[in-house]
């Protein structure tokens, strides 16, 4: 009795593992791709009658779909290039065959082919370590050898993991899958074995479409054995017309616009959004409109990497603006050394200081063509000091930026972090020496040192 049980056990189990396996097609999938890319082991029935599209072969075979009508590639391997070793038993150099290979990958499928390498005889016989180049994202590639021998025979397994997603565009999608050239080395040596591997993630029945089909009883196209009805004809052979809505009329964000904007599909009136190959980007919004990755760059980072993308426009942190967030508003760069932002001659703007003419410099601190600062306070220190020269009638009115302290000690020799200045009256009668601070700011201060001037 108990092994009768246990017998039982086992028959259930590998049945639920079959079925499983089996569940894994997309059983409500739209096209063949969509259908293939559901699984590896998932095939499409393209003939026109059938209510079962998406399966694995024997659960098309199971459901009526003919054998010639099931569609179920697994890829393939051919040589290109296989010349013999034609040097002596003796020879001093290392050769490979084949030398070149073509490889079609079904995502999930393994293919494998092996690989004689004949050395050197002066080399020891080791282990073999083969080098790839370049790695490819998504593209495994493995080895296994046989005994240590001369000529040595690896076994070379190569897998993918994915394809491209239908959301990619065409030029993105045609860069995922391929042709793509890999060159198989063994370690120490530069002579190698190439690849060239293409991705299966189109079905080759979509190339042999039937316009005004019969099969779509003359409205729709018939594309893998299935119809893509005509407005306003619906049904799974084109045969009802339709005087309501379609459900992706619901999918659409206008009259005339692409369903679910052309990066989803539209199911019961409502559209999922593709999914893309990185999962950090995503598709959003009722019609799949909104996207977090096609913002604004700048130097080569995602609204400067200084937001966060939303529905194609970015979001900024704090302390940063602009379209793609390259402008800081921190306005410490900006300081001059009188603690005034852009020295009182400029504006602030993204971190950079935006000159009034003709002051220039990383903070308008330089002025090359403006007048001398001794020059430009000369006429006001004579007015302030003496009630002499052109400003003695406005002195007060033009001065008030200026304060004056005359001093009658002696002239110091060396003013520090001061600029000395050494001027003559406008009537000449007398000489007068004055300091001003090194560096410019409004209400400034002189200190005035007289020879033969009038007193105040």
């Amino acid at each position: 009795m108990s092994v009768k049980l246990l017998c039982f056990s086992l028959l259930v189990a590998v049945f639920c593992v079959s079925w499983a396996k089996e569940q894994n097609c997309l059983k409500s999938a739209s096209n063949c791709e969509e259908c293939l890319q559901s699984g590896p082991d998932c095939a499409w029935c393209t003939e026109p009658q059938s209510n079962v599209r998406c399966h694995t072969s024997k659960g098309l075979r199971r459901a009526g779909c003919q054998k010639s009508n099931i569609y179920n590639p697994k890829g393939r391997v051919e040589i290109i290039r296989n010349d013999s070793n034609t040097e002596p038993e003796n020879t001093k150099t290392l050769f490979l065959q084949p030398q070149k290979l073509s490889l079609s990958l079904r995502p999930g499928v393994s293919q494998s082919f092996p690989l004689t390498i004949t050395m050197p005889t002066d080399q020891p016989i080791t282990e073999l370590a083969m080098d790839t180049l370049p790695h490819l994202s998504g593209v495994n590639i493995t080895f296994s050898s046989s005994v240590n021998r001369n000529p040595a025979v690896i076994q070379v397994n190569v897998e993918a993991d994915w394809c491209p997603h239908e959301g990619d565009d065409s030029n993105q999608r045609q860069n995922l899958t391929g042709p793509w050239s890999v060159l198989i080395t063994p370690r120490g040596f530069s002579l190698g074995l190439e690849l060239e591997i293409t991705l299966e993630c189109q079905c080759e029945c979509t190339s042999n479409s039937e316009e005004n089909s019969s099969s779509c009883a003359g409205h729709g196209t018939l594309v893998c054995g299935q119809c893509e009805c005509s407005e306003p004809y619906i049904g799974p052979q084109c045969q009802t017309v339709s005087f309501f809505p379609s459900n992706e009329d619901f999918c659409r964000s206008g009259l005339g616009a692409p369903v679910c904007s052309g990066r989803g599909k539209c199911v019961e009136g409502f559209c999922e959004c593709d999914k893309r190959v990185n999962p950090a980007e995503t598709y959003s919004g009722r019609f799949c409109e909104c996207s977090n990755f096609d913002c604004l760059r700048h130097n080569g980072r995602l609204c400067g990497g200084h937001g966060r993308c939303m529905c194609g426009r970015c979001i900024c942190d704090n302390d940063w603006t602009g379209e793609e967030c390259s402008c800081s508003m921190d306005m410490a760069s900006c300081m001059a050394t009188n603690q005034r932002v852009c020295n009182d001659r400029g504006i602030c703007e993204c971190g950079a200081c935006r000159c009034d003419n003709p002051y220039m410099g990383p903070t308008c601190e330089d002025c090359p063509t403006c007048p001398g600062r001794c020059e430009r306070n000369a006429d006001c220190v004579e007015c302030l000091a003496f009630r002499t020269g052109s400003k003695k009638d406005r002195c007060d009115q033009d001065c008030s930026h200026l304060t004056v302290t005359v001093m009658e000690t002696k002239l110091p020799s060396a003013p520090t972090r001061e600029i000395l200045c050494k001027m003559h009256s406008r009537d000449d009668f007398c000489t007068f020496f004055y300091t001003l601070p090194e560096m410019p700011s409004r209400g400034e201060q002189a200190t005035v040192w007289a020879k033969n001037c009038p007193s105040v």
